[in-house]
């Protein structure tokens, strides 16, 4: 599939937005990805899994870990196309842990996936976490890579949508300039 089908997907299921957005990285944007919409509707989430499971096909992964809240749909529906586990990292005390009764067993395999990567930093705090627990990350995929290929996680780095979206510190944002209302997706919460 052609990344401009992925895209019209995307729109299609409302995760693709355009606008003046505060990332999670606490960058802003002129578009935001808002996966949480892909997963409303199982087809678009499968889909759009499949196009990432297709390929991973020659690599041997035990299980699907993703970050809470995110990830926690991709991580279940990689994990049913793949047939293996699949668990949720979250943050207790402001640090990402594996609770609720998943472990990871030293040698165990490792898929970590996130919905959008922008900075690629909580998929290296999950990777961090897989890693003091034994297990070996053999792979991140994502469904959209926000930097057209441009992070390296020392393992290979799939995605289904790979583009490059600027975003910029709110000091040098060229958007907040043009007086377009800031928003925080997910909430309603708007700032000037």
């Amino acid at each position: 599939m052609q990344q401009q089908q992925v895209i019209d997907i995307l729109k299609e299921a409302g995760a693709f937005l355009e606008g003046h957005f505060l990332l999670t990285s606490g960058r802003h944007s002129d578009r935001y990805l808002q996966c949480a919409k892909v997963f409303q509707d199982a087809k678009y989430a499968e889909m759009l899994c499949r196009l990432l499971v297709d390929q991973l096909q020659k690599l041997q992964i035990d299980v699907v870990v993703g970050p809470a809240i995110g990830a926690i749909n991709m991580a279940y529906e990689v994990s049913r196309q793949l047939q293996c586990q699949n668990y949720f990292a979250e943050r207790a005390d402001g640090v990402v842990v594996l609770r609720r009764g998943f472990e990871i067993a030293a040698g165990m395999r490792v898929l970590v996936v996130e919905d959008v990567c922008t900075t690629g930093g909580t998929v290296r705090e999950v990777m961090g976490v897989v890693e003091q627990a034994g297990g070996v990350p053999v792979a991140v995929g994502v469904l959209v890579d926000r930097t057209g290929g441009q992070l390296d996680f020392g393992v290979p780095f799939l995605s289904v949508l790979s583009m490059e979206v600027p975003s910029y510190e709110a000091s040098e944002c060229p958007i907040c300039e043009s007086g377009i209302p800031l928003v925080k997706p997910g909430s309603r919460i708007t700032k000037p």
